[in-house]
């Protein structure tokens, strides 16, 4: 499944539990996870959305090894299977 059909999974069920994917661009720091995960009570963390199979580049790795450092959640999707449970963990019910 290619990236832009999963990405748009996630959005639509983030969505659909209250929440907002907004899309993380930021210029002069490249590597940085493809979209922000907003739920409610607080709950925040960092996607990376990949076609199915597909690994992360080495910069997207050290993007993600230094965001779970500063005690961020960062999850790489590649299987819209992943999306539920990816959303449990970041806003257990």
């Amino acid at each position: 499944m290619r990236e832009t059909e999963i990405e748009k999974k996630l959005i639509r069920e983030v969505r659909h539990r209250g929440g907002v994917c907004l899309k993380f661009i930021s210029p002069g720091f490249a590597g940085v996870p493809d979209r922000i995960v907003l739920l409610p009570d607080g709950c925040v963390a960092f996607v990376e959305v990949k076609a199915y199979g597909e690994k992360p580049r080495p910069l997207q790795t050290s993007r993600h090894k230094l965001l779970r450092r500063l005690g961020f959640k960062v999850y790489v999707l590649d299987d819209p299977e992943q999306i539920g449970g990816i959303l449990d963990e970041i806003h257990p019910t």
